[in-house]
Order: C-alpha cells, then sequence, then structure tokens
C-alpha cells in the first residue's frame, strides 16, 4: 500500500512522516525545505506500507518545480491513499488544499497537525463534523510530539484498504452549469486516457491549467477553442478570468467549512513570540539583531572549534611521534602510517570535527526556532535590489549547511532564468566544508573577525554578480509571499537527527576520501611523485605567490572542499601551517577555496537542475572568479597584513 504525505509548506507534513519512516526526510521550521519526494517503507500491524513525502503546495495547480513534483507524483503514480496533513492553527486556508484533493476520487485521510498551536490561538475544532461533511477521516495530530501518530496511519491503512472516495466538492450554479456543459462536449476517454477522474479533468480545462492544456493541445488541439469558450462565458459572468472564479469559489468554500467546524475564541494580549516579531522583523532593529546573533554565532563555532582543534592536535602530534619511534623517521612504514593514515585520521577528528559540529549543530537550532524566515523576509528587499526573486533567499541560506540541497531549492523559482543565476549564485555561499576552511585557517590563524570579513566579502562578491546579472539577463522579479512560521523550541531528536545526517555525510563519504589521499599523498611525496602534480599547477599557485606544494591539495578540493584543509597539512608537513604560510598566503588560499570549482556532489546536482552547460558553466565561471579574486587578495594582502 502507497501512502503519499502532502500539504502546505511548513506544515508539519515531513516531520510526521519521518516520525514513520526514520530521519530520512529534512525538516525544517522553514517553508519550502522539502523540494523533491522521499519515500520509505514501514512495516505496520504486519503489513507493508510505502510512504511517500512530497514537497509542500498550495495548489495541484503548480507554478514552480517542486510543486510540480508533487502533482505529477499524485497524478501518474499509483498512489492507494492520499494523507492531507493541516496547519489546524490555519485551518481556513489549509482546506482550500483539501478541497482540491477530495476531486482526485481516491481515499483521502486529513491529519489536523499543530493542535496545539491551534489551541494557543484559541481556535477550537470539532474533528467529528469536519469529518462528516468532508466525507473522509479526521485525525487530530501534534507531529513533533508524536500525538495522534498512530491513529493516523491506522486511519491511512483502513481508508486504503475499505476504497471509500470523499465527498465531492460541489461549486455554485454557475459554474456547475459550465462543467456540465464542457462534459457533454468532451469524451470522457480523454480523461481516462490521462489517468485523470474525469470532473477533476474538467475544472482543471476550466481553471486554465498550463500543463493540461498543453498535454491536451498535443493530443487533441481541437478542443482548445471550446475550453476557451466556457473560459470566457465563465469568465464575463463574474467579471474575472475563470481560474479566479474557481478560486474564489473553493477559498469561500473553505471559509463555511471553517465557520461550521471552529470556534474561535477571542485572542489574548500579545505574547513574548509577538513582542520578539516586532523586534527582529524590524526595519532597524532587526537588522541589529541579525548582527549580534550572526556574530555570537560564528564567535561560539570559533572557540569551540579552537579549543577542540588544540586538544586532538597534540594527540596527533604525539601519535606520530610513537609510529616514527617504533618504525622509524624516514621509512617507507612511517610515510604510509605517520604521514598517511595517522595524518587523515586525525585531520577529521583534529581539523574538521572541531569546526564542523558547532557549525552544523547551530545551523540546526537556528532553522527550526523559526529564525531563518525572519531573515529571509529582512533580506526580501536586498534581494529585488540585486535584481533577484525574493525567494532566492531560501537557496541561499540553505547554501550555508550544503550546496546540493541548495542547488535542489531552485525548484521553488518560477523563472528559468532565476534558477539559472539562483543556482550559479548559490554554490558560491560557504558550506559547511568551506566554513570549516575558513574558521581552521583564517580565524585560527589570524583571527575570528577576519573570518567574519571573509563572509561578508563572501556576500558582496555574491551581490555584484547578482546585480550584473540583471544587466545580461534582465527580466522583471516578483515579490516574496512566504509564509513565517511560529517560534519553536528545537527538539533534541530533530536536532540531532539533521546533525547527524550532515555529518554522517563527513563520516562515511569524506573521511574515507581524505585517509586514502592522505596516504597516497605521502606516497608520492616519499617516491617524490607529488613534484610533478606540483609542476603541472605551478602557473596557478605563482600567480596565488603560494608554494608548490599546495598544488596537489587542490585537485582533493574538487572532491570534497574540507579535503583540501587535511591535504594542505599533509603537503606542508605540518599542522601548524601558519609557521609556513605567511597571513596574505593563507587569506589567499581560503579565499581561492572559497569560490573554487563546487566539489562533484554539487555540479551533479547542477546538471539535473539546470543542464550539463549550466553546469559546465558554473564549472568554468567558478574557476575564474576564484582565480582572480585570488590574485587581487594577494596585492592587497601584502599591502594590509
Amino acid at each position: 500500500m502507497v501512502i503519499a504525505f502532502i500539504g502546505q509548506p511548513n506544515c508539519g507534513k515531513s516531520t510526521i512522516f519521518n516520525y514513520f519512516s526514520g530521519y530520512k526526510a529534512m525538516v525544517s521550521n522553514f517553508p519550502g525545505t522539502t523540494v523533491k519526494f522521499t519515500t520509505s517503507r514501514v512495516v505496520f500491524r504486519d503489513e507493508e506500507l510505502t510512504c511517500v513525502d512530497l514537497p509542500g503546495v498550495y495548489s495541484l495547480t503548480s507554478t514552480d518545480q517542486a510543486e510540480l513534483e508533487s502533482r505529477n507524483y499524485l497524478l501518474k503514480k499509483e498512489v492507494d491513499v492520499i494523507v492531507n496533513v493541516v496547519d489546524a492553527s490555519l485551518l481556513s486556508r489549509s482546506l482550500e488544499l483539501t478541497l482540491e484533493l477530495m476531486s482526485l476520487e481516491r481515499p483521502l485521510v486529513v491529519a489536523l497537525n499543530m493542535m496545539d498551536e491551534a489551541h494557543r490561538k484559541g481556535v477550537r475544532i470539532n474533528t467529528f463534523k469536519l469529518a462528516e461533511l468532508l466525507g473522509v477521516p479526521v485525525v487530530p495530530t501534534i507531529g513533533s510530539r508524536g500525538i495522534g501518530l498512530t491513529d493516523l496511519l491506522e486511519a491511512a491503512v483502513h481508508a486504503g484498504q475499505s476504497r471509500v472516495s470523499p465527498a465531492q466538492v460541489i461549486f455554485s450554479r454557475d459554474v456547475e452549469m459550465e462543467i456540465a456543459e464542457l462534459s457533454d462536449h468532451l469524451d470522457i476517454r480523454l480523461a481516462q486516457d490521462m489517468g485523470l477522474p474525469f470532473r477533476f479533468f474538467l475544472v482543471k480545462l476550466l481553471e486554465d491549467d498550463p500543463h493540461l492544456l498543453a498535454e491536451m493541445e498535443r493530443r487533441d488541439a481541437a478542443i482548445l477553442p471550446l475550453v476557451r469558450n466556457h473560459q470566457k462565458i465563465l469568465s464575463q459572468s463574474h467579471g474575472r478570468p475563470a481560474e479566479l472564479v474557481i478560486a474564489s469559489e473553493r477559498h469561500s468554500l473553505a471559509m463555511n467549512l471553517f465557520e461550521q467546524v471552529a470556534k474561535v475564541t477571542p485572542a489574548s494580549k500579545p505574547d513574548w513570540r509577538d513582542r520578539l516579531d516586532r523586534v527582529v522583523t524590524h526595519k532597524f532593529w532587526g537588522y541589529l539583531v541579525l548582527v549580534g546573533i550572526m556574530g555570537f554565532f560564528f564567535q561560539a563555532v570559533f572557540r569551540l572549534g579552537q579549543y577542540g582543534e588544540e586538544f586532538f592536535l597534540s594527540y596527533l602530534e604525539l601519535s606520530q611521534k610513537m609510529v616514527a619511534g617504533w618504525l622509524g623517521a624516514d621509512t617507507l612504514g612511517y610515510q604510509l602510517v605517520g604521514e598517511g593514515l595517522v595524518m587523515g585520521i586525525f585531520g577529521g577528528v583534529a581539523i574538521v570535527l572541531p569546526y564542523l559540529l558547532p557549525f552544523l549543530l547551530g545551523l540546526a537550532l537556528l532553522e527550526d526556532s523559526g529564525y531563518l524566515p525572519r531573515v529571509a523576509f529582512l533580506l526580501d528587499n536586498f534581494m529585488h535590489r540585486l535584481g533577484l526573486h525574493g525567494k532566492s533567499i531560501i537557496p541561499f541560506i540553505l547554501g550555508y549547511g550544503c550546496s546540493v540541497p541548495a542547488v535542489m531549492a531552485t525548484r521553488i523559482l518560477e523563472s528559468p532564468r532565476d534558477r539559472l543565476v539562483v543556482a550559479l549564485l548559490a554554490i558560491l555561499i560557504p558550506c559547511s566544508a568551506r566554513s570549516v576552511v575558513i574558521f581552521a585557517l583564517v580565524a585560527y590563524a589570524i583571527g575570528p573577525y577576519w573570518a567574519l570579513a571573509v563572509y561578508f566579502f563572501n556576500l558582496v562578491v555574491i551581490a555584484v554578480l547578482g546585480r550584473l546579472s540583471t544587466w545580461f539577463l534582465p527580466e522583471i522579479s516578483p515579490g516574496l509571499i512566504m509564509e513565517i512560521p511560529e517560534y519553536r523550541r528545537p527538539t533534541f531528536q530533530n536536532v540531532f537527527h539533521k546533525t547527524w545526517r550532515s555529518l554522517k555525510d563527513f563520516v562515511m563519504v569524506a573521511w574515507p576520501i581524505l585517509i586514502v589521499g592522505s596516504v597516497a599523498l605521502s606516497l608520492l611525496k616519499f617516491y617524490g611523485l607529488d613534484q610533478f602534480v606540483n609542476r603541472g599547477l605551478g602557473p596557478l599557485t605563482s600567480w596565488l605567490g603560494l608554494p608548490a606544494a599546495v598544488g596537489t591539495t587542490l585537485i582533493f578540493g574538487i572532491m570534497r572542499k574540507e579535503l583540501s584543509l587535511v591535504m594542505l597539512n599533509e603537503a606542508l608537513g605540518t599542522t601548524q601551517v601558519q609557521t609556513v604560510l605567511t597571513q596574505t598566503q593563507l587569506l589567499t588560499f581560503t579565499i581561492f577555496l572559497l569560490f573554487y570549482i563546487p566539489c562533484a556532489s554539487t555540479v551533479a546536482a547542477l546538471s539535473r537542475e539546470v543542464g550539463w552547460r549550466g553546469a559546465f558553466l558554473a564549472v568554468v565561471a567558478s574557476l575564474s572568479l576564484a582565480l582572480a579574486l585570488g590574485i587581487i587578495t594577494r596585492i592587497l594582502g601584502g599591502l594590509i597584513l
């Protein structure tokens, strides 16, 4: 049995999905986090179920790639039960999607999630009456605390077994007349061939659904004038486009349902959430709060990372001395074990993890608290000054965690131009791997405020490139319409799983590569073969003013950015790189790596989202940009540092 979970963005859908499946879907208190569907097999009551977490949608008339993915899955895949997760605190608005899902004529279960938030807002819902009016099971839940979720899955299984369809959604008389007229002229087999319920098919044609109309034009273009005529009749009778007429009908029906099943008590006086929002979204104080929070965040990551690095490096040096005494300092065995294996193992523990772990923890806390959408609100105007869609801030914020989900998040943008530009800019955001390099080199060797300056410089570069994009690819970007979620207390389970999910990528993928790469590099050094690689990259390192030995480390950066950091220690033969490189060289190396070719997994994600041409453009452009900025840093650094 296949159970599809769908709902509007930030309704808690992925939280419920993770409760059943184990932590497989990325969950944040941030609208638009889910941009692709995730599946998981679950055994419940001795029956194997396939649960599917679909991207959040406001309507089945999709406007972006993420919404289109949900729509296509529901319309083209075999789904036995649809679980519509609804934010109970926003019931009226949420029911509009429910009414659309009912028209699919498939078994449906409504999960009234966030009941605690609804109660806090003074909303009391009669779930039994709502179930009676909709003709589907309605289960109250609190996903973040696991309340009601077993009942929800049980109701879904029962609905799938009984195969009971929801009640039919009836519109006003004039809309129903046009649906009836259109049905008299169209063959039901048109809808059956596409796997759609006939009534859903008719309503979507009247709604001017672009994807369905394009498909009909391909199959039988002769019926399009007939559809346009009925749209025109409906539009003229109401004085507005047909799609707005039907949307208004659903809105009215949802409001009527809400008034019948919900009772709203007078709101209490503003609580701490409302008072806090007045400050953090203020046009002046909001930016000061943002600077303060980010400053504290980076200081905390640096201090914790510095302490951890110094602690573990002492054990690295002790281990290398023991191996040297055991195998001899100038032997092949020492190079393989002491400089290769031990350096690779301790490189991850002592150099990467002390900065990566607190960074991921802090980012997870900021996401789950609900603060990041406020940051998006503050920076929306800034995005438009750059000629970018307000939604662009979402991929940019995700980019501080990892570039792969940042690139995939460009699906929420409707314009191909915006998707291309934002994808190319998002890969320049310092992800967690590049942040480790910034903290471990710049903050540790030069100072934490220099690290903050690197982040600020990165934003300036992205702002300039964004502005230039409006000259080469001019297009008017629409405003940002994004739901601002409630503040929520981050749960230990969610923060832990989210941090581990990102950390596991390093432990399971990057760390083995790091160890193998460290051993390989030690062998190259022992036999003097590394000089051939360094000689080939000599022009690049000489332009940047870096030692020739640094050349080999840049190759590892294509696989994973943090590998370049550890390989730098291996190539220079010391963990105290500040004793070998000048401050200008450290800053130049960091700036170059920051804008350097994105890692292999990001290039693969780019090829899926913007095509191989876009991915190739990203590789060439980022390498050229990194080289130019590296040379500028070398020149200016020599004057300042």
